[in-house]
């Protein structure tokens, strides 16, 4: 098949959506399937991404979001002739801000499919970044805002089946496909911890927690900064490595120095994916986490699959993961409950060694190919219903929904 992406964020943009397009592409194409992805030219140059097929488009500063661009609407549609000589299937739209609107925009225009991946839980995320509104007003906004979008598909992707639940109290009535990202197993090999912690002067036997993930407030790192103060009246040497840089790194680092934690915490900015990185999740006895914003949640399964149990609350996309507490903990969301985990954890080297065998057991059951081939045959299936029905636009909504629900 031959499939147009599009979205506002990827690499050198690194979070999770980018990571998610970067690994479905790369499984997509070793199944013989093409991809072309539109996404923003970015200041800086990209030295981390697979820029086969990639159009990068101009792009300008979004307003108090130093982070992202946004994408000149011009600049895609004069890529619509050229798009049209290509024959693609379907239009996949990452992100909903203008690669939504455009994106539907060529998939009219090219009398195509659109189905979008709904990445983002964008009721407890922008209210972070609008403080001055009410939160009750952002949640509102944010549910009305999806819905109105995903009536415009022909198909919805959720990745959790709390984010599928939580699309339908929203009144979301386009068909849903649950297909999560999955893991590339193959690249979350070796790693070395040792070598890790002998770079930064971390002792080989100190207790050592590890968090990566972008630095931003809907990450709830503030969490595990005041269950550190709990654990560390009983591991008093307990370190946290926060790996990863964002909007709250600031902030976070200033919480840190007022709460007398320096001593137990440790930045380390952006690390490279296919060296540094694995090495810092190695360094850690226990991955941390408390975010209740994931819609899936891939660090926890890229942690797993290097063999470093979990300890994390669990909320939204990352229930699905944690679950079954295969090489996992669900922690309790009070910070002494956490805390007091940690701490039995850290203390039994014999639990977390069944917990690392059980860890990377389970995260080889998340595979990112076996998920490619159901995002095929989704495409396969809207494909289908494009081809076959050419009546008018509600009309074609009613078979789709009763074809994909």
């Amino acid at each position: 098949m031959r499939i147009l992406m599009i979205s506002d964020v990827y690499f050198p943009r690194v979070n999770g959506v980018s990571t998610s397009i970067q690994t479905f592409r790369r499984c997509l194409h070793d199944a013989g399937h093409r991809t072309v992805l539109i996404a923003p030219q970015y200041p800086q140059v990209s030295g981390n991404a697979d820029e086969r097929d990639v159009v990068r488009v101009p792009s300008r500063y979004v307003p108090r979001d130093p982070e992202d661009r946004m994408m000149r609407a011009g600049a895609i549609r004069a890529l619509k002739e050229q798009l049209a000589q290509e024959k693609f299937d379907v239009v996949h739209i990452q992100t909903p801000f203008i690669a939504h609107y455009l994106g539907l925009e060529l998939a009219r225009h090219l009398n195509l499919p659109a189905i979008e991946t709904y990445h983002t839980y964008f009721e407890e995320y922008l209210y972070h970044y609008v403080p001055f509104l009410p939160r009750a007003l952002m949640r509102f906004a944010a549910r009305r805002f999806t819905v109105k979008q995903c009536s415009a598909l022909d198909g919805l992707v959720v990745p959790s089946t709390a984010m599928r639940s939580a699309l339908e109290a929203y009144g979301v009535s386009c068909p849903m496909r649950i297909i999560p990202t999955g893991i590339e197993t193959a690249a979350l090999n070796g790693g070395d911890g040792a070598r890790f912690r002998e770079q930064l002067g971390i002792a080989p036997a100190r207790p050592t927690m590890v968090h990566v993930g972008r630095v931003a407030h809907e990450k709830n790192i503030d969490f595990l900064f005041r269950m550190l103060m709990r654990l560390r009246k009983v591991v008093p040497d307990a370190l946290l490595i926060v790996a990863g840089e964002g909007p709250a790194l600031e902030h976070c680092k200033r919480v840190v120095r007022e709460s007398g934690l320096e001593n137990n915490v440790r930045f380390v900015g952006y690390l490279a994916r296919d060296s540094a990185l694995l090495d810092c999740y190695r360094a850690g006895d226990l991955f941390v986490f408390a975010s209740k914003t994931e819609t899936q949640g891939l660090v926890l399964l890229e942690a797993m699959a290097l063999g470093v149990p979990v300890v994390s609350t669990a909320y939204m996309g990352t229930i699905d993961i944690l679950q079954p507490q295969q090489g996992a903990r669900i922690a309790p969301d009070d910070e002494q409950g956490f805390a007091d985990l940690v701490a039995n954890l850290l203390e039994d080297a014999a639990e977390r060694n069944r917990m690392s065998t059980a860890a990377r057991a389970y995260a080889s059951t998340w595979s990112a190919p076996a998920m490619a081939e159901r995002l095929v045959e989704l495409y396969g299936e809207v494909a289908k219903q494009k081809s076959a029905v050419r009546g008018p636009q509600s009309a074609a909504r009613g078979t789709q929904s009763e074809t994909l629900a």
